[in-house]
């Protein structure tokens, strides 16, 4: 077996020889043992893998057997991207991947602020008295245009909503994230006899713009399908890697909060400044001093960031505008700190204008976004450390790593209410294990979500993250 392992290795990596791969396949399908030889075959034709120690062969074996059609999942996705708030063929897929599994499915669930429909799904299978488990999974893609040079590379363009011709890519992993998803429903199905409740699995649409998991609450989400007991979710980093995942109990995300700057002067001609009040000198005035407020105002164990990513005035060169935009998004961990970043932020543009004279009913607006604000994304503490104790047991200590917090956003904590209902999300390591560790030697970082290099070790990847989901969701439904 030795040999022939090594065989389908050589002839899978180098293409050339791939067709002699064929034959192996079918012997081996014909052999007893096919599943175990499958997860032999997975380690070997990812190098620098070592497979994860099982407290459960038999969720392994089943897993493992599952990844040839998972793997063909995960590619379809990865070819196929969607923009927020345009998962049609998406959640079509996945809904209808889910009906054949056994489970009840509602599409078109969500209602986005400005009334229209949302690709929510909804995938329900009930298996007696019990816990209401809810598992998440995202599904949109980002307007990045793939340089990942994959034989199932993106090739996917569309108009933005700017009118703009970009690129699309599961940039951020949300092809991995659905196809971990599919497979834990197929395990938890298989597995009826070890669990009892109700599974209740989502596939989000538009996580990039923190708006999709408010739209299926804004559309009963709760009130048609039950409010859960525990909600579920993972997200795949490069930090990690690939067959091992990372947990912890508290913050692990940062508040989201995008806010509108508009600086407004009095227009006048560019040669003639003392005319007017100009309101570019005074964003790039800002755009400076804002950064004084995460540096000099909040305190130093607080993290918080606070960027200016769009600037937007003026039509010609030699005229001083009237107005000036800028785009800002604040990150935290809490809601007092943002609070008073935010007054901060309105209290410096009314001084920068103040102090070159605007007029009373031209001073700032600050305009704090109502859609595109999510709270910081955190984990139970009590629950974390029950599901990590779940996970060394079933991938073994090696496997399981300590999260670390960042200062990117997920809107996962909506489905939480405020903390009124336990949930946690793991990091799931998608990195190449060899280059993870050369990239820390050097300091060089992995190229990460929303890169147009960012490519997940698909394989353990997937393989890791079904395996965990599935055995967290049997212990949340015992």
């Amino acid at each position: 077996m030795a040999i022939g392992i090594f065989f389908f290795y050589s002839a899978g990596q180098r293409g050339p020889r791939q067709p002699f791969c064929t034959p192996m396949l079918r012997w081996l399908e014909m052999t007893p043992t096919f599943p175990i030889v499958v997860l032999a075959l997975a380690a070997a034709l990812q190098p620098g893998f070592p497979l994860p120690a099982q407290s459960s062969s038999s969720l392994t074996t089943s897993v493992q057997a599952q990844l040839p059609a998972l793997s063909e999942t995960y590619k379809h996705l990865h070819r196929n991207p969607e923009l927020s708030h345009h998962e049609e063929k998406t959640s079509a897929y996945l809904a209808a991947e889910l009906r054949k599994a056994g489970y009840t499915v509602t599409e078109h669930l969500g209602k986005y602020q400005d009334g229209s429909q949302a690709y929510g799904i909804v995938a329900v299978r009930e298996n007696g008295a019990g816990p209401r488990l809810l598992i998440r999974s995202d599904m949109d893609a980002l307007p990045v245009e793939e340089k990942t040079g994959l034989d199932y590379a993106s090739t996917v363009r569309t108009t933005n909503p700017q009118g703009q011709d970009v690129g699309v890519m599961h940039a951020c992993g949300h092809d991995i994230h659905m196809t971990v998803l599919l497979g834990t429903a197929r395990e938890m199905a298989a597995r009826k006899d070890k669990w009892h409740g109700t599974l209740v699995l989502i596939g989000q649409p538009s996580e990039e713009t923190i708006d999709g998991a408010r739209a299926m609450l804004a559309d009963g989400l709760y009130e048609r399908f039950g409010r859960p007991d525990f909600v579920l979710s993972e997200h795949d980093a490069n930090v990690y890697p690939a067959g091992s995942i990372a947990i912890k109990g508290g913050a692990l995300h940062a508040s989201s909060t995008s806010i509108d700057v508009t600086m407004r002067g009095v227009g006048a001609h560019g040669s003639a400044p003392q005319n007017g009040k100009d309101p570019i000198l005074m964003a790039a005035e800002f755009v400076v001093l804002a950064q004084s407020i995460v540096s000099r105002q909040i305190d130093p164990q607080q993290p918080a960031v606070l960027t200016v990513g769009t600037i937007h005035g003026g039509a010609k060169r030699n005229i001083i505008p009237e107005e000036v935009t800028m785009g800002l998004t604040l990150r935290t961990y809490s809601d007092v700190v943002r609070d008073q970043i935010i007054a901060y932020i309105r209290r410096t543009a009314d001084g920068i204008a103040t102090g070159y004279g605007v007029p009373s009913d031209r001073m700032p607006i600050v305009t704090v976004s109502q859609t595109e604000i999510t709270p910081a994304t955190y984990n139970d503490p009590e629950l974390a450390e029950r599901l990590r104790k779940v996970a060394v047991a079933t991938l073994g200590a090696d496997h399981v790593e300590e999260a670390r917090s960042l200062m990117g956003s997920e809107d996962v904590g909506l489905f939480r209410l405020g903390d009124k209902i336990p949930g946690v999300m793991f990091f799931l390591g998608a990195a190449n294990p060899e280059k993870l560790a050369h990239a820390k030697e050097t300091g060089v970082p992995l190229p990460g979500p929303h890169s147009p290099l960012f490519a997940p070790v698909y394989g353990p990847t997937i393989t890791t993250g079904v395996t965990a989901m599935t055995a967290m969701a049997l212990d949340l439904l015992k």
